[in-house]
C-alpha cells in the first residue's frame, strides 16, 4: 500500500471498537429508511461503502440483524460496550461493508452523492442539494 492511499478511520463512542478503510469508498450518501431511522434513533443514516478487502476491523462486534429490502438479511454492528452503531455488514462472509459516516474520526471525509429510500424520509429532514436521490434503493 503507497503512502498516498487515503485512509478512513473511526469507531465507536468509547473507542474500543475500531475500523481503517483504505481507498476511496465506492459510494456514499444517505439512507432513509424505517430500520437505518430507528437503528440511529435519527432521521437517516449516513453511509460511505468499501469492498471488504479494503476494511480491517479492532474490537468486539455485536450485530442488530432485520430483514433487507431485497429480502435476506440486514446485519448492523455495533459496540457491545457504548452501543455505538460503526458499520455493516458480516466480516468474513460479505464482499463490502457500510461504514456510518457518523462514526467517522475526520467527519469532512464524508462526500454524500445519493439519497436512498425517499419514500420513507420524514417531512422534517431536508434533502441535501445535489444529491442522486431513489424512491427505495438504486438498481442493481
Amino acid at each position: 500500500m503507497g503512502e498516498s492511499e487515503k485512509r478512513v478511520a473511526g469507531g465507536c463512542l468509547c473507542g474500543q471498537l475500531r475500523y481503517e478503510a483504505r481507498g476511496e469508498p465506492q459510494f456514499a450518501g444517505y439512507c432513509f429508511c424505517a430500520d437505518c431511522r430507528k437503528a440511529s434513533g435519527s432521521g437517516f443514516i449516513p453511509f460511505m461503502g468499501f469492498a471488504a478487502d479494503t476494511v480491517s476491523f479492532t474490537g468486539e462486534i455485536r450485530q442488530a440483524v432485520s430483514r433487507a429490502y431485497r429480502g435476506g438479511e440486514s446485519v448492523r454492528n455495533f459496540c457491545p460496550t457504548c452501543g455505538g452503531l460503526v458499520f455493516g455488514g458480516i466480516v468474513g462472509v460479505d464482499t463490502s461493508h457500510t461504514i456510518y459516516a457518523g462514526s467517522l474520526d475526520d467527519p469532512s471525509l464524508f462526500k454524500p452523492q445519493m439519497a436512498i429510500f425517499d419514500r420513507d424520509r420524514p417531512d422534517w429532514v431536508p434533502m441535501p442539494p445535489g444529491l442522486t436521490v431513489f424512491e427505495t434503493m438504486p438498481p442493481e
